[in-house]
């Protein structure tokens, strides 16, 4: 369990995909170059056996801003992708139910 102050610490934001591709020799990963309204980040997502990377270009996604960058198959990380498990398993993004700017704070 984690205490309402440190769950405001998180900072949940709709990002538009602006460009997105497969990382060569991994099954699993897309690489996605995003703007969240003031900046552009790129961030590396494990949902490549469920999403093609043209299917992703233009969907507005959410995703954790503040978290600390990783270096995914040597590509950095700015942030992660809210997504759910389907019942086989597979990744299913989080999508707003109607259109908002990127960069759009999420409560």
């Amino acid at each position: 369990m984690i205490n309402y102050e440190e769950f405001k610490k998180i900072e949940l934001k709709a990002a538009k995909v602006l460009e997105a591709e497969r990382i060569e020799g991994s099954e699993k990963l897309l690489k996605m170059k995003l703007s969240i309204g003031t900046e552009e980040r790129q961030l590396v997502a494990g949902i490549a056996k469920a999403y093609a990377p043209e299917e992703m270009v233009g969907k507005t996604i959410i995703i954790v801003a503040n978290l600390e960058p990783r270096k995914l198959m040597g590509f950095e990380s700015q942030g992660m992708i809210l997504a759910a498990h389907g019942e086989d398993g597979a990744p299913v993004i989080l999508l707003p139910e109607k259109e908002v700017s990127p960069g759009s704070d999420i409560s």
